[in-house]
């Protein structure tokens, strides 16, 4: 904004206002920026791009920035003066370049029976692979929740009481590569449709859903039989890149 002295001479004001007049002549529409054929960025577009950039809540193992988005430039200013719209989110990587959080879809899950599990008839334990089927590193860390649920139905469940047992660390997965967590059950005891200790009545679920910190819930079933525990009550170990037995 122009601040004019009002004690300047009419002469001034008369040079000064038909300038004014010539440059509005010049501009087409009127007080809008260069186009894109000029190769300056809309002041509009500018202010868009900044408030899209900024990033949200940030996702574990990634950062969010404190400083605020870069300002809208100048339609004066060459046209590299303006920020590259090409630059990554700064929620891609977490901080030091380090991997970002696995996605819920950059992960496959399948569970299996493990091998050391309590004695009983039923289920036990069970192990949950995590494959990245995505095509760079992820991270997983931290302890599952658990939730039993019927077969296609993971909305329907019945969240477990989670114990969990060990440090949790972070894992980086690479592309094709693997993660483990193991669930051990309270166990069924006796034949046929067996008994639980604490003299509730064995569940079984056909389904469990398995959430991990940042990365989703996935619904894994066993590939023979069903989930069978006592208690709804389930201790899990944090992610890890070793495989449990």
């Amino acid at each position: 904004m122009r601040y004019v002295n009002g004690m300047r001479g009419s002469a001034v004001a008369v040079v000064v206002a038909s300038a004014a007049l010539a440059v509005a002549g010049c501009q087409p529409g009127g007080g809008g920026a260069d186009t894109a054929d000029g190769g300056v960025t809309p002041s509009g577009a500018v202010s868009s791009a900044a408030s899209s950039s900024t990033p949200g809540t940030p996702k574990p193992g990634s950062s969010a920035s404190g400083s605020s988005g870069p300002s809208t430039p100048s339609a004066s200013r060459p046209a590299s003066s303006a920020p590259a719209a090409s630059a990554p989110p700064s929620s891609t990587h977490a901080p030091g370049g380090s991997a970002a959080t696995c996605s819920a879809g950059s992960l496959k899950a399948t569970a299996r029976q493990a091998a050391v599990r309590p004695a009983g008839t039923g289920t036990g334990a069970a192990v949950v692979e995590f494959t990245n089927v995505s095509g760079r590193t992820c991270v997983l860390e931290g302890h599952p929740t658990v939730a039993g649920a019927a077969n296609g139905s993971p909305e329907m469940n019945v969240p477990l009481a989670v114990k969990p047992t060990g440090a949790a660390a972070p894992v980086k997965v690479a592309p094709g590569d693997k993660a483990w967590v193991k669930l051990t059950f309270v166990q069924v005891q006796g034949e046929a449709d067996g008994y639980c200790v604490s003299g509730s009545a064995p569940v079984l679920y056909p389904t469990m859903v398995v959430r991990l910190p940042g990365s989703g819930a996935h619904q894994v079933a066993l590939d023979d039989g069903q989930f069978a525990e006592c208690d709804d009550t389930v201790t899990v170990t944090a992610v890890s890149a070793i495989r449990p037995s």
